[in-house]
């Protein structure tokens, strides 16, 4: 029962993570044919927003005060963005269906 449960929930990540990266490549397709320059500014700001939470994760302790508004928020969308990231690498490599 164990190894069914285990296989099961194996399959569910799986899928999961298909129509994760399907949904993703969806919304880069869909801004790039609405416009080019929009996404690539989009996805500059975006980096930008995750970048400043990952120094905000990683500068050193000593310097780093409680986290408070933007900081907050550019915190929890870089440790989502990485948690997403890993998920992807670990059940988003079996999507054979996007390689085809």
């Amino acid at each position: 029962m164990e190894t069914v449960g285990e296989a099961i929930a194996e399959v569910v990540l799986g899928l999961l993570a298909c129509a994760l990266l399907a949904g993703l490549a969806l919304i880069a397709y869909m801004s790039w044919s609405f416009s080019p320059r929009l996404t690539v500014a989009g996805a500059g700001l975006v980096s930008l927003f995750l970048a400043h939470g990952a120094w905000r994760i990683f500068r050193d302790p000593a310097k780093a005060r409680g986290h408070r508004g933007l900081a907050a928020v550019t915190t929890a969308a870089f440790t989502l963005a990485a948690v997403t990231g890993v998920f992807l690498v670990f059940y988003g490599t079996g999507c054979g269906c996007l390689w085809k």
